[in-house]
């Protein structure tokens, strides 16, 4: 199993009112650069939600959501001081609740 770190806010919030789509641009740019393996995956309405362990963290956040997910707990962090009004942690995945860590609802 595998950790993955996420930072989730409303649709509204991160692709209308942050430069995200900018902020996600760089960060390519700069692994690519780097020969980085990307390691962060953007997924609106995420699945991961619907986990039991999850409807704490759902309920904070108003939907429709968008989440970055990555197994690089440092760009989480970076993000999240990027960004100021998101919501962060982690999950275990492949998991019974979990079964893909980047499926979108409804995929």
């Amino acid at each position: 199993m595998q950790t993955y770190h996420y930072v989730l806010a409303s649709q509204k919030f991160l692709l209308e009112e942050e430069p995200f789509e900018e902020v996600l641009k760089e960060r390519t740019r700069y692994y690519h650069e780097t020969e980085k393996e990307i390691d962060f995956w953007q997924v609106n309405q995420p699945a991961f939600l619907e986990a039991p362990e999850m409807a704490e963290v759902k309920a904070k956040c108003p939907q429709p959501s968008v989440a970055v997910i990555s197994t690089n707990p440092q760009f989480i962090t970076w993000l999240k001081l990027r960004l100021e009004y998101v919501l962060t942690g982690e999950f275990q995945a492949p998991s019974e609740t979990i079964p893909d860590p980047l499926a979108s609802q409804g995929s």
